[in-house]
């Protein structure tokens, strides 16, 4: 075999690595910026159909008011505050604060557990304004 012919080792996929928090939380970083931007899309729709006037409005407003789409505001209010709190861990990260392994993986957990309160406090909030989730 010539050298050009040699087997060469790949190089190692996902499914060799195990998965860790710090990874994790990348993964649904992006996640989550890519459900927020089909949200904002949504909230254009919204905008929309308040500018077009009650009827379209009523419309609208009807379709929230089925329980997937109340799941679906759900979600992207928890990808909100997650990509916000995200967003805040890295902008330490990008003035040099927190890059010690066991501060970035305590900030990932304090990091989670802010953005599951602050998605439970908007909720409760949306519920006792309106009665119920819309």
């Amino acid at each position: 075999m010539s050298s050009i012919q040699k087997a060469r080792p790949l190089s190692p996929h996902l499914q060799i690595y195990s998965p860790q928090l710090t990874s994790m939380l990348s993964v649904i970083h992006r996640g989550t910026g890519v459900f927020l931007s089909f949200g904002s899309v949504a909230i254009v729709i919204w905008l929309g159909a308040l500018a077009q006037g009650p009827d379209a409005y009523v419309q609208f407003q009807s379709l929230l008011a089925h329980p997937l789409s109340k799941l679906v505001l759900l979600g992207w209010c928890f990808s909100l505050c997650y990509h916000l709190c995200n967003g805040i861990r890295h902008l330490f990260w990008d003035v040099g604060a927190g890059l010690e392994l066991s501060q970035v993986y305590r900030s990932g957990v304090v990091m989670l557990v802010t953005s599951f309160a602050l998605t439970a406090a908007i909720v409760f909030f949306a519920v006792q304004k309106t009665g119920g989730l819309l």
